[in-house]
């Protein structure tokens, strides 16, 4: 199968090679390039995957849609809710396959985690507790990921995964979110060496509840001094679940010791196997036209609760 990838950035350095491995012909295309992408989506291509920044997701999608092509949009799903439902309409009058780039939910200790819950082996889920605080952007030069205008922000980057992640464990919708969103970096310099003031958020701790019950605390940044260990609690009713970094899931159970589940890679396996995870579950819906999860709905759905939080969080 033939796949154009549009962006040069994590579209190049994670995506290109994650479907090599899995025998794709990739085609790469600069995001900034418009008339490229559209002559590049008139050609036989099996799929068009975009990996451009969010402010141009609309625009991108829409191309490739309007010549029929399946897609596959990176998160966070455009600028805005308004922006994902036009894609997820489009995409649905379209009649083609349409996929999220959610990766996470294939991360092995995601997965094993998810898995557990539905053999109840904690019973049901009552809340999550989610601590992950990174140093990735500590000292990065201004750019489109720290304009509020351009869709960027911790709370697209890495909040999008987490209320996703949110929806895959609970196997429910947001009902209502709210919390707080802080820019711990205010400023930073531009090419001329300038600073320029952030207007996105680079942390938030923010709380959730979800349709039908459950709820979630999270407390998430990545302008931290330095990285910290990252920690997933998932309390049910009957027992717990931690997931401990990316390779570790420890089941709790009352008056039994732990049980730990070491999903570190082996030799020779990729650190990070979550995209190539998931893009053999893309390359057999393309074989088979069958739809999966995640798609164009569940970046409506994160997108929907993104905007809730943005208008009741308190911001500091």
């Amino acid at each position: 199968m033939h796949v154009l990838v549009i962006g040069r950035g994590f579209g190049a350095s994670v995506m290109a090679p994650a479907y090599e491995a899995l025998g794709f012909k990739v085609t790469l295309v600069s995001s900034r390039d418009t008339e490229a992408i559209q002559q590049a989506c008139a050609g036989p291509f099996d799929l068009v995957s975009i990996h451009s920044p969010p402010f141009q997701h609309h625009a991108h999608v829409l191309i490739a849609l309007a010549a029929g092509r399946p897609v596959l949009c990176d998160k966070p799903f455009g600028r805005n809710e308004d922006e994902a439902r036009a894609m997820r309409d489009a995409a649905q009058k379209a009649g083609v396959l349409h996929f999220l780039n959610f990766e996470f939910r294939c991360q092995p200790a995601w997965a094993k985690a998810h898995e557990l819950i539905v053999q109840r082996a904690i019973g049901d889920l009552i809340h999550v507790n989610w601590l992950n605080y990174g140093s990735g952007f500590r000292g990065r030069p201004h750019g489109w990921l720290y304009e509020a205008e351009s869709a960027g922000g911790w709370m697209g980057a890495y909040g999008s995964h987490v209320i996703d992640g949110l929806r895959y464990f609970f196997g429910k919708e947001i009902d209502d979110c709210g919390g707080i969103v802080r820019t711990e970096t205010q400023l930073r310099p531009n090419q001329a060496g300038e600073q320029v003031r952030s207007t996105a958020e680079d942390a938030f701790s923010c709380w959730f509840t979800m349709q039908g019950g459950g709820t979630a605390s999270v407390d998430t940044g990545y302008s931290a001094p330095v990285s910290l260990p990252s920690a997933i609690h998932l309390l049910g009713s009957d027992a717990a679940l931690s997931i401990s970094g990316e390779s570790e899931v420890i089941l709790y159970r009352p008056g039994q010791a732990p049980e730990v589940f070491d999903l570190t890679p082996k030799p020779g396996e990729s650190r990070f196997p979550a995209p190539v995870l998931w893009l053999e579950k893309v390359a057999e819906a393309l074989q088979t036209g069958q739809q999966i999860v995640p798609n164009f709905n569940d970046g409506l759905a994160v997108n929907r609760a993104i905007a809730i939080v943005r208008e009741k969080a308190l911001k500091q």
